[in-house]
């Protein structure tokens, strides 16, 4: 799973705004990729595994122009009403840091994947498109990879990713309902803030 989510956490970083306002969503992607990879290839720390530098590259290139907020609404689903604005940020705020987590993960299993992209299918009024790609890395079967991408005042943003046809938010979605239920909106948010207090407790390691 972490080569896949790698690829995600690849074309999901964002070049400057004055680029990313001007390009269109399939080349954004695609120059993304290229600079992303190019970078983990001319830095050993990271090859290894450093997690600082690792961080530290989510940081620059992912968390400015990425919709947290619109991400944690997708796997809320219908229980996103049901938080109150507060609710909303706090929610929000603790799952950017689990999903962060997870594409510094990613980031380290890179094993030199090739990644195709496939045509574009939008009208130039669309304020949201979905980004095809494919990935391919030897000796495994090409993994299809979608980025659902919406056009804000800011510019494109990446709010889901669907691998193999499964959206990473929504799968989300169960879990988070099964705990709205049980604990209410916040017990979810405890759930949540207890699991990253856990992780950044853990001794860091190179993958």
């Amino acid at each position: 799973m972490k080569s896949r989510l790698f690829s995600f956490l690849v074309i999901s970083a964002f070049v400057p705004l004055a680029f990313a306002q001007e390009a269109s969503p399939d080349a954004l992607v695609k120059k993304l990729s290229e600079d992303v990879i190019a970078a983990i290839r001319q830095d050993k720390d990271i090859q290894a595994g450093d997690a600082g530098k690792i961080s530290a590259l989510v940081e620059a290139k992912i968390l400015p122009h990425f919709d947290f907020r619109r991400t944690t609404q997708v796997a809320m689903g219908v229980n996103w009403r049901r938080a109150s604005a507060d609710q909303q940020e706090r929610l929000t705020s603790e799952f950017k840091r689990l999903l962060v987590r997870t594409y510094s993960g990613a980031l380290a299993s890179y094993r030199d994947q090739i990644i195709e992209f496939k045509p574009l299918r939008a009208s130039p009024g669309d304020s949201e498109v979905t980004v095809r790609s494919q990935v391919k890395q030897s000796g495994a079967e090409p993994i299809t990879i979608d980025y659902a991408m919406e056009k804000t005042a800011s510019g494109w943003k990446i709010f889901d990713v669907s691998i193999g046809g499964i959206s990473l938010a929504a799968n989300y979605r169960t879990a988070f309902g099964e705990e709205v239920r049980n604990h209410g909106v916040d017990g979810l948010i405890a759930l949540l803030a207890d699991k990253n207090r856990q992780a950044a407790a853990r001794p860091k390691r190179a993958a």
